[in-house]
């Protein structure tokens, strides 16, 4: 039942969520800030402020994922991830910013004033507190970033995780400041923003990758190949081009088929290539698919080689088969150029050829690169003048 909802409403199940965690991160930064000043722990009113900064952000995702899960439109295409992308990098700058108050003010005061006095016992409840609730939302923000695949959602649940990281440097510090190391509350305050700050810079990085257009690993592609090939009516992939949208995957591929099929054939296996990998990959969101015909490339040809001119053709065609027909016996030879080489239409006057002759005709072909192909046609008996 609960996957069900999830799957039908995934904008409410990413408002509640969300929601969900910006009500904890009020009442979290209000009573770490509170308690940190009558506690006497300034490690404590950062991870405060760091925990309103996750509030503000909460509202920056509700609005974010609204607009990047709505449907395609005639300006957008392509969907509208790319606002989530753009939020994410909106939120790693966030972390940066938030890192760079919490260092400055941390080591002012580190450097500038006396610090006589530890922080109280208050102190280390609250940062247990916070520990716990922050990791209970992480993992619950993270479970439906996953389900509806968002790097927003996903961004969110780690910033959630940095909350809860930074706590654990405050207990650490404030437990460090209760024994007399008074300024370890301070050095407490500086991992904080130093936790906050890498995380930024996580989070800028892959967004930014995406912003420009970067392939999909190495190994994801090679299983949408290895899907690719799994359709028998695939001869080969001539080109693959990859980038992600908000989470989501758009694909452009490029495939081999067989030329002897028709326009509409070739359409369904474009069709269904498309739902495979649809299937298969649930990030894949969009796939562009195009149908070429293969050309079937003998062993023996080097297509390095300069391709002679047609009356250079004839001359070697007829050269090999000068002891296998007579001038008499050739009605006409047409010649046809492909895309490797140079396809033989044969128009013979008699009325038939042995399997035998038509092998040797072939194979005497072997000797010239530049011939893919050899057709053989017999003249038809005609009777209209018999009567």
């Amino acid at each position: 039942m609960i996957a069900t909802f999830l799957t039908s409403q995934p904008m409410h199940e990413a408002t509640r969520v969300t929601l969900v965690g910006m009500l904890l991160d009020i009442l979290l930064g209000v009573g770490k800030i509170v308690g940190g000043v009558l506690s006497n722990s300034f490690a404590l009113v950062t991870d405060g402020i760091h925990s309103l900064t996750d509030a503000f952000s909460d509202v920056f995702v509700i609005i974010l994922a609204r607009i990047g899960r709505s449907e395609p439109d005639d300006e957008h295409p392509w969907g509208h991830g790319r606002f989530e992308t753009i939020g994410t990098v909106a939120m790693g700058v966030l972390f940066f910013t938030t890192a760079g108050i919490i260092i400055f003010d941390a080591s002012q005061r580190l450097l500038n004033e006396s610090i006589s006095s530890a922080p109280e016992t208050p102190a280390l409840l609250i940062a247990l507190v916070s520990i716990g609730l922050k990791e209970w939302i992480f993992r619950y923000t993270l479970v439906v970033a996953n389900k509806l695949n968002s790097s927003l959602l996903r961004a969110n649940a780690w910033h959630s995780r940095s909350d809860a990281f930074s706590s654990i440097a405050v207990l650490a510090g404030v437990s460090g400041a209760m024994l007399g190391y008074y300024w370890m509350d301070l050095i407490a305050a500086i991992v904080v923003a130093l936790i906050i700050a890498k995380i930024g810079w996580g989070l800028c990085t892959e967004a930014l990758k995406e912003l420009v257009d970067t392939a999909v690993p190495q190994q994801r592609r090679q299983q949408i190949e290895q899907t690719i090939h799994e359709s028998d009516e695939i001869r080969g992939i001539s080109g693959i081009r990859s980038r992600q949208s908000g989470g989501n995957i758009i694909l452009e591929v490029s495939l081999l088929v067989d030329p002897t099929i028709s326009v509409s054939r070739g359409h369904q296996i474009g069709e269904d290539i498309s739902k495979s990998l649809k299937g298969r990959f649930s990030e894949v969101n969009d796939v562009v698919v195009h149908i070429d015909p293969v050309h079937e490339v003998p062993h023996h040809m080097d297509l390095t080689q300069e391709q002679p001119n047609n009356v250079q053709i004839l001359t070697a065609i007829k050269q090999q088969w000068s002891g296998l027909l007579s001038d008499e016996e050739i009605e006409s030879i047409d010649l046809r150029q492909d895309a490797v080489g140079v396809a033989i239409d044969l128009r013979l006057t008699r009325p038939s050829v042995s399997g035998t002759l038509a092998k040797q005709l072939h194979a005497s072909l072997a000797t010239l690169g530049f011939v893919t192909n050899l057709k053989i046609y017999t003249k038809v008996f005609d009777d209209t003048n018999s009567h």
